[in-house]
């Protein structure tokens, strides 16, 4: 959620396959504008340095590593580095790549963490958000508050198109928003070694219509009358009930649960999908349209206490086979979810967007639907919602019952655990002049490492779109000070005054590593050009310079920023491994943990490290008044 965050971050004895695929094109503040002039005078991310990149790089290895290792890796280096080796050579490769290109490293990003992962876009991949609860007291009403997002959606898709979107601004940088043109229109199709991402607003003909699926039926919705202008509110509420009363049975092939599956697995279905004329035709109108509406059945009622685990599930995954897991297509940029008990939300392709834009993207929708006004409908006859079919062999049966059996295994697997930290927010932590997104993530080290007597190999997002085309960089937050700091604070022998001098140190290097994310001086991002660079001009490499360890993450814990009553999150990429979402506002703190379990080890749970969690953040406040106290008497003294 990255996105909301970067995905796959896996470690670098992995290959990074060199691919080629087609048509790859903290707060914000937002001034009124034309997004297009600004994007023009955008830098281009830097290249860093190939000396300091490999300073900083063994310096996260120090913590992380043992001691014969690193020697070792520091020989390796060493060589790497000499005046006119392979280093020099590919580094001056990629230095000739930023010239050429608007961003060296975006394309290689894309390819790695998303196109080549061969992950489920389910779970693992694409994040989703979830809206602020509706009561809906019957069919209709359910219906109507479709009809008026999708018009909402329309209306921001036109001030996209038309460059008008004020322009996002950081910390008084302006930001690229060329992500904005990418949500809408847009999907990533399935290969049998690498997916590619069309984007089919950028044709010359860009699509008309929606896809709209209920009962796991799939419908085209032209949402354009013939004089170009969207379809009112009520037209739509039309033609959304005739596509309901149409699809009533429940019984169908689940087609869209297909597309839960590993993207390889996915690919080879969709091959023998695709030499079927009917199945053919069908698969282009569903991943040609503008987005995906998804009228989902209601999910079996939880207590309220339960309600936003239980929402947070269905927005993820859809429940299962059993409930709305095959009402889905996981391959469309967007896919809006109205379910009939209140429960709706957003689940988006990560490929193409950052949680960062997404946010904002609901956001506009969200104001869109306030100021909605009736519009008199046009007189013209609308067409019937066109429903497409797909020709079902006994092949593609047994891929839809693979399918269905991956899908409930995978949330069987999937644990996950919500609250919001009452006690104090981002107040009460710069009243200690401390950073608040530094002193979560020090929490988070501080509660694995109690939990399993180990530090954390700990990573965080950041976003990169104050360069043309920026994504995401990696932040190392687990650090040498980090782990001095985690390691002391239970130490009886250690005094209060140290512990808090430990923990200042600590969020200071991962402040530190913060800016040099942001300014483009990313470390894990730049040893993926230079292995890139090294797969093109096919020279081999030590796996020594890039040990599994130093990403081999335990935690991806990223900060995002909500508003408007929204919440999401997205899992974990690999078995054994958290994910926490953290929303940190004025007086509390938001925590959505997920943790995924492998088929044989069920271990470790998200609720018990949330907890863990909640004690640490208060310790760390005890611990920092009982500071302040002692302090302030040995003044007085």
């Amino acid at each position: 959620m990255l996105g909301l965050c970067s995905r796959t971050l896996v470690g670098m004895v992995k290959p990074w396959n060199l691919v080629t695929f087609s048509h790859w094109l903290k707060p914000i503040t937002m001034v009124g504008g034309r997004g297009i002039h600004q994007q023009d005078r955008l830098p281009r991310q830097p290249v860093p340095s190939l000396k300091q990149t490999f300073e900083r790089y063994l310096k996260i290895l120090e913590p992380i590593v043992g001691r014969d290792e690193l020697n070792d890796t520091k020989k390796v280096v060493t060589e790497f580095l000499k005046e006119g080796g392979v280093g020099e050579k590919l580094q001056e490769g990629l230095e000739k790549r930023a010239r050429d290109t608007e961003n060296w490293l975006t394309d290689y990003y894309i390819q790695n963490e998303y196109l080549t992962a061969q992950l489920p876009a389910v779970i693992q991949t694409n994040p989703g958000d979830v809206f602020p609860r509706k009561t809906f007291r019957d069919k209709s009403e359910q219906i109507r508050f479709t009809a008026e997002f999708i018009v909402a959606l329309l209306d921001l898709k036109t001030t996209i198109d038309n460059e008008k979107l004020p322009v996002d601004y950081m910390r008084g940088k302006p930001l690229c928003m060329k992500q904005y043109e990418n949500l809408m229109s847009s999907c990533c199709t399935p290969g049998l070694k690498t997916d590619t991402l069309v984007f089919y607003g950028k044709s010359s003909n860009p699509p008309k219509h929606i896809t709209v699926v209920h009962n796991c039926q799939f419908f085209v919705l032209d949402v354009y009358n013939s004089d170009e202008m969207p379809l009112t509110v009520d037209q739509l509420c039309v033609q959304l009930e005739k596509i309901c009363n149409s699809s009533s049975l429940t019984n169908m092939e689940p087609v869209g649960i297909l597309t839960s599956q590993h993207r390889d697995t996915w690919g080879k279905t969709y091959s023998k999908l695709m030499k079927d004329k009917t199945n053919k035709e069908s698969l282009s109108a569903v991943e040609s349209s503008i987005f995906t509406v998804c009228l989902d059945r209601a999910m079996p009622p939880v207590p309220d206490d339960m309600y936003c685990n239980s929402v947070i599930h269905h927005i993820l995954h859809g429940g299962g086979s059993q409930y709305n897991s095959g009402n889905r297509w996981c391959d469309k940029g967007i896919q809006v979810i109205v379910a009939e008990d209140g429960s709706c939300g957003l689940n988006y392709l990560h490929a193409s967007v950052d949680g960062l834009v997404i946010n904002k993207f609901i956001g506009y929708a969200m104001e869109n639907m306030k100021k909605l006004q009736t519009t008199q409908s046009s007189m013209e006859a609308l067409p019937n919602p066109q429903k497409l079919h797909f020709n079902i062999t006994p092949e593609i049966k047994k891929d839809i019952e693979d399918a269905k059996q991956h899908i409930d295994t995978l949330i069987q697997n999937l644990n996950l655990a919500s609250t919001t930290f009452e006690h104090f927010g981002k107040n009460a932590i710069k009243a200690y002049k401390m950073s608040p997104d530094g002193f979560v993530q020090m929490a988070l080290q501080l509660a694995y490492y109690r939990m399993h007597q180990q530090c954390s190999i700990q990573l965080e997002s950041a976003t990169l779109r104050m360069f043309r085309l920026g994504r995401l960089a990696t932040i190392n937050s687990t650090s040498t000070a980090s782990v001095a700091f985690v390691k002391a604070f239970d130490d009886p022998k250690t005094k209060i005054s140290e512990k808090a001098d430990l923990l200042r140190k600590a969020i200071t290097a991962h402040s530190s590593f913060t800016d040099m994310a942001r300014s483009g001086q990313n470390i894990k991002e730049h040893l993926m050009g230079l292995h890139m660079q090294a797969v093109e001009k096919k020279i081999p490499l030590s796996e020594k310079i890039w040990p599994g360890e130093a990403y081999n993450l335990h935690i991806l814990a990223t900060q995002v920023t909500y508003k408007n009553g929204l919440f999401g999150t997205v899992g974990p990429d690999k078995a054994g491994q958290y994910h926490l979402t953290y929303n940190i506002k004025d007086d509390d703190i938001n925590l959505i943990m997920t943790y995924l379990h492998s088929n044989t080890n069920k271990g470790d749970n998200a609720a018990q490290l949330n907890q863990a969690l909640v004690d640490t953040l208060l310790d760390m406040r005890t611990m920092l008044d009982l500071h302040t106290v002692d302090t302030k008497t040995n003044v007085k003294q």
